[in-house]
């Protein structure tokens, strides 16, 4: 089973009103950068005493999660 929300990635530049190119990992590096504005979500940081082993992660402002798409459903 694959994740519905991945990220967070930190936003390069906003491509008009509906899109935004994000850095990508290398694990999704063959996925392309550009994504509408309709998948991106919002990256709030957890509390460090929650995950006190995780590494701190850049300025919340500038990363979004990215939800997958994973095309139409057939019935």
């Amino acid at each position: 089973m694959r994740d519905s929300v991945v990220g967070p990635f930190t936003i390069i530049r906003l491509i008009g009103k509906n899109a935004v190119e994000v850095q990508l990992t290398e694990e999704f590096s063959r996925k392309h950068p550009v994504f509408p504005m309709s998948l991106v979500k919002p990256y709030h940081q957890t509390g460090e005493d929650k995950f006190p082993s995780k590494s701190k992660s850049p300025n919340p402002q500038d990363i979004v999660e990215v939800e997958e798409s994973h095309g139409p459903v057939k019935k």
